[in-house]
């Protein structure tokens, strides 16, 4: 690790990853390599190895602050707003995701290498922004659904999280893919983020409905 300041390290950190992050938004993964970080950052390359020693680090970090940024997103969200119904929910949801595009593309990646190629240190780190949003989207079934049980409320986690893995490929194709589709006969229609989270959200809100209607009416 450098010397220097913590305030120092951070802000050196902070320029690789933003770094990173520049480079993405015309790159893919595989092109992008610590020789090309290393260029856009105001120091050495070999100086960006005392903060991370591979580029699965350095995505690793900026999925990890992209996480942050969708909690503090929703944890602002539910300061604001007391109650919602269905349909504000799912609606609230979507427009998140719709403003995380980034977290839903790094997500759409190979997650296995991204942890597989980062120090223990590092994947604890995502692990803890990760597990965050993760209760956070609980709190959120929690106050808008107080009469949610505790089993929907998880049902509703363990489908909607795996579902955010596959929303990126799902809404953003290239021209060689729409290609590809049109040549094999495949009659599929193309959704915004906005759109597929929206109709995920609340299938999965009237499923938990249902259920609980359903048990309800057993209990009588």
């Amino acid at each position: 690790m450098p010397r220097g300041s913590p305030e120092l390290t951070e802000a050196r950190r902070e320029e690789i990853i933003n770094a990173c992050e520049k480079l993405y938004q015309t790159m893919s993964f595989k092109e992008i390599t610590m020789k090309e970080i290393g260029n856009v950052t105001s120091f050495t390359r070999t100086s960006i190895y005392n903060y991370f020693q591979t580029k699965e680090e350095i995505f690793l970090a900026l999925l990890k602050r992209e996480y942050e940024l969708w909690t503090a997103s929703l944890r602002e969200t539910m300061e604001r707003v007391d109650t919602m119904t269905e349909d504000e929910f799912a609606d609230m949801l979507a427009r998140s995701l719709e403003e995380r595009a980034q977290l839903l593309k790094i997500m759409s990646m190979n997650h296995y290498d991204m942890e597989t190629g980062s120090r223990p240190e590092h994947l604890a780190a995502f692990k803890i922004a990760y597990g965050e949003s993760i209760r956070t989207v609980m709190a959120c079934l929690h106050q808008y659904f107080p009469d949610m049980a505790v089993s929907q409320e998880q049902d509703f986690i363990y489908t909607f999280f795996p579902f955010m893995f596959g929303i990126y490929p799902y809404t953003f194709v290239t021209e060689k893919q729409r290609t590809a589709m049109e040549t094999a006969g495949v009659n599929y229609v193309f959704m915004s983020i906005y759109e597929i989270t929206f109709h995920c959200v609340k299938k999965l809100l009237h499923g938990s409905t249902e259920i609980d209607s359903f048990l309800q009416g057993g209990r009588k």
